[in-house]
């Protein structure tokens, strides 16, 4: 951020008083050089901040002079951890109309809305392009009222024209410090006084807390944590040093899991805890010093997935070392499960997100609309949501089983139980939770009428090889999400059916024992299973806007893993073995969102040779060849190696948030 626009205000005796504080607040902010556009003409103040919009090739942090504020909300403003544009907003008070509302964070236009401007906004570079029709539309007389004689400030009037090109932005929201614009000296005054009676450092410490959070996360951690924030603060550490700490506790922790004895399990519960405190705080640290950056977004959100599969396989070794069985099968579903989970997180979010863009400029994507079940339950859910603090709000939070649930969950269990016992209460919890929230969310996703897949690299993200891209999808075939679901569920049959002993499991290629690929034998079976998986690869090339083709990724996601879970109960791979492949998969494909997510770089424009497809070819043939041990070992160490230096040679000139 180098360049401040500071908009002035007609009508306005107080101008020449504030203009000068906002001011050095927007050079405080971090800008270098702040522009004033000013006068009493309206229409030219427009036209001069379209031409600036067009001139610049940086964020413009845009700031009305009759605001009166402390200096680190427009901070705050400037340094939007993704990039994204941002306005300065309040809640309305009583009798006190806004005109915008929140939708995820995102703010839309509302009508007497609950949500009201406070006269400072920052575009995104990415953004700029939408000034000139903002300003077009700005200057067009609404509802018989020229604005251009009824509004003060050219900003109130640019922020409804840019919402209505389609401008979405994040909000920023005052909270625990103050922010208004002021018309009368007394106004100025008040507002002078509550701006000094804040302590900014220790309200801007206590902002670096999300909001909203999950109920463990609220109670156990945030109570505390911006102590340790604060110390991490004076110690120069960065967030991405903090998250590198939080990986050694959770080491730490599956190692003392792994021990197995009550002393250990006790002590691997608290360094646990600690980690995950850790990592609660990497994130308050880097909003409370605002040093973002798309690579610090990114390792956070690896080092949470890795952190949390390496507690399984402790546990998992540790209930081992105890003769305890059914332990490795509990770790292996758990991973399956919190990745699958994962997935269709991933896309919702991304979803609703576009839910709200579609909504701002008057298309498809209103969930709250009409009268359909997945409305009222959108209606139901913010409704919820807006009673913070209440049981219903508490147990919609709970119930989805978040990380810092799961977390508690595993350290109470392990340290009074064993590690089978915290895997199946995991599991359990974990299967409840998809089911809940997979069913609520696919009935309001209806009444969204929204794709999302169609808006990104949809064969990235399907991580297709090149036997789909290249022969498969030339089948041509519909129903994208279909054909996920089915591939998803045919090897899941095919393990049922191993499990309760329905198909012969044998030795493969042993000389005169071919039973297992002769009809009903598991190698028969095992190719078929294969083939239906391999052909959702056959609709990879059809529209992917169904209003819920979203899970279509996570389908892919499950199949592909229970593909190697199927091949390992087959021909008895060690269960450690298929959870390292499990491991290194999970790990590639969070790589796929965690760039779209965090605004990271995005995969190269060449695509590998194997995709979901190759592996699954690769893991049958293994089984075939009689070396699906060596096999799933030797993929895990490829897509590992191929992960981690494909993950340092992206990022070698990134910088730490």
């Amino acid at each position: 951020m180098t360049l401040a626009v500071l908009c002035g205000s007609t009508a306005n005796v107080l101008t020449s008083e504030t203009a000068s504080e906002v001011r050095s607040a927007l050079l405080a902010a971090g800008a270098t050089r702040v522009v004033s556009v000013n006068g009493p003409d309206m229409s030219a103040q427009l036209l001069r901040l379209a031409a600036l919009a067009e001139e610049a090739d940086e964020p413009l942090l845009l700031c009305a002079d009759d605001l009166v504020a402390h200096p680190s909300l427009l901070w705050t403003l400037a340094t939007e951890p993704a990039g994204r544009s941002t306005a300065l907003v309040a809640a309305t008070q009583s009798g006190d109309g806004g005109d915008l509302r929140e939708d995820r964070g995102r703010l839309v236009a509302a009508p007497d809305g609950p949500t009201r401007f406070l006269g400072a906004l920052c575009l995104a570079q990415t953004d700029l392009g939408l000034v000139t029709a903002a300003v077009a539309n700005a200057r067009r007389p609404r509802g018989g009222t020229d604005v251009l004689v009824t509004a003060t400030n050219a900003l109130d009037v640019l922020l409804p024209g840019l919402l209505g090109a389609g401008l979405v932005p994040i909000a920023t929201r005052v909270r625990l410090l103050h922010a208004e614009r002021v018309h009368t000296h007394a106004q100025l005054s008040a507002a002078r006084q509550k701006v000094a009676a804040v302590d900014e450092d220790k309200a801007l410490l206590r902002l670096a807390v999300k909001e909203k959070d999950d109920f463990f996360t609220t109670y156990a951690v945030s109570s505390w944590s911006p102590l340790v924030t604060k110390l991490c603060a004076r110690a120069k550490l960065t967030p991405s040093q903090v998250t590198a700490l939080s990986v050694l506790f959770a080491v730490a922790a599956a190692l003392a899991f792994w021990q197995a004895s009550r002393p250990a399990l006790i002590i691997g519960a608290v360094l646990l805890y600690l980690g995950f405190v850790l990592d609660c705080v990497d994130g308050q640290l880097a909003r409370y010093t605002r040093k973002f950056g798309a690579f610090g977004g990114w390792l956070d959100t690896m080092a949470d997935r890795a952190k949390e599969y390496v507690v399984y396989a402790g546990l998992a070794a540790g209930a081992e070392r105890l003769g305890l069985s059914f332990a490795w099968p509990l770790a292996i579903t758990a991973i399956v499960l919190q990745t699958v989970r994962h997935m269709t997180d991933t896309w919702y979010g991304a979803l609703h997100d576009e839910a709200a863009a579609r909504q701002a400029v008057g298309t498809a994507g209103n969930s709250d609309a009409g009268g359909g079940v997945g409305a009222r339950l959108s209606r139901a859910s913010n409704k919820v949501q807006a009673d913070t603090g209440s049981v219903a709000y508490w147990l919609k939070r709970i119930v989805v089983f978040p990380i810092g649930e799961r977390w508690a969950l595993i350290a109470v269990l392990a340290a009074v139980a064993n590690g089978r016992i915290a895997l199946a209460a995991v599991v359990v919890w974990g299967l409840l939770a998809f089911a809940y929230t997979l069913g609520l969310r696919s009935l309001r996703s209806i009444s969204m009428r929204v794709g999302v897949l169609t808006t990104v690299d949809t064969s990235q993200h399907r991580d297709d090889g090149r036997l789909v891209r290249g022969v498969v999808s030339a089948a041509g075939l519909r129903q994208p999400l279909i054909w996920a679901v089915l591939a998803a569920v045919a090897p899941l049959a095919l393990i049922g059916a191993v499990a309760a002993g329905w198909v012969h499991r044998g030795t493969p290629w042993r000389a005169g024992d071919l039973e297992w690929v002769r009809a009903g034998g598991a190698g028969i079976w095992l190719v078929v299973a294969a083939l239906i998986v391999l052909l959702a690869g056959a609709a990879a090339r059809s529209d992917h806007g169904g209003p819920l083709d979203w899970l279509v990724p996570a389908g892919l996601r499950a199949a592909e893993y229970l593909v190697a879970v199927a091949v390992a109960m087959i021909c008895d791979v060690p269960p450690p073995v298929v959870f390292a492949l499990l491991f290194v998969l999970a790990l590639h494909h969070y790589d796929l969102t965690a760039r779209m997510e965090k605004g990271a770089p995005g995969k190269p424009a060449k695509r590998a040779l194997l995709g979901w497809d190759g592996r699954v070819v690769l893991l049958v043939f293994f089984a075939l060849a009689g070396i699906a041990t060596g096999g799933e070992l030797l993929l895990a160490i490829g897509i590992g190696v191929h992960f981690l230096t494909g993950a340092i040679k992206d990022w070698r000139t990134g910088e730490s948030r």
